[in-house]
């Protein structure tokens, strides 16, 4: 994985752009189309703010943010290669769907969505977001289960 990880990303964030152009080219922006009726639906919405559409309007900073974040990401993730695979798989996925989201904002202005869990009260997602999560997710099983205190750490506790 060590040898692939920006392929990795290059594959993830190519899947996620993927379907996003494939939702703006076939779709009606609002238009709901049921997978499984009342359960899951594609929807197409342009998210012009952040996670459950906070800091609507606020372009430079949904922008400079998330490009600060990246770049750190990046930097760190090519720091600590050694570390538990499963901290370099939370990278990886986190940093390819913040670049995902990132592209479309600078882009469009705005994040295309369409993965819609209409059994739950839940906004509309996509691939990126998923990444993000999922990439989370690994990032806190890293550091509760693998990550381990280095010699000079546990010096200084006692």
């Amino acid at each position: 994985m060590k040898k692939a990880r920006y392929l990795l990303i290059a594959g993830i964030l190519l899947l996620d752009q993927i379907v996003k152009y494939a939702v703006r080219a076939g779709m009606e922006l609002g238009e709901t189309i049921p997978v499984i009726k009342n359960v899951f639906h594609l929807t197409y919405v342009q998210n012009r703010g952040a996670a459950f559409n906070m800091f609507d309007g606020m372009q430079g900073f949904l922008t400079m943010v998330p490009l600060i974040a990246l770049v750190f990401g990046v930097w760190y993730m090519e720091k600590h290669l050694a570390e538990h695979v499963t901290q370099l798989f939370a990278l990886i996925l986190i940093i390819s769907g913040g670049l995902g989201n990132l592209i479309d904002r600078i882009w469009l202005g705005f994040v295309t969505d369409m993965f819609d869990c209409r059994f739950i009260d839940f906004p509309v997602f996509n691939i990126a977001d998923i990444a993000i999560c999922v990439g989370c997710f690994f990032l806190v099983v890293f550091i509760f289960f693998f990550d381990k205190p280095q010699q000079g750490e546990k010096a200084d506790e006692q």
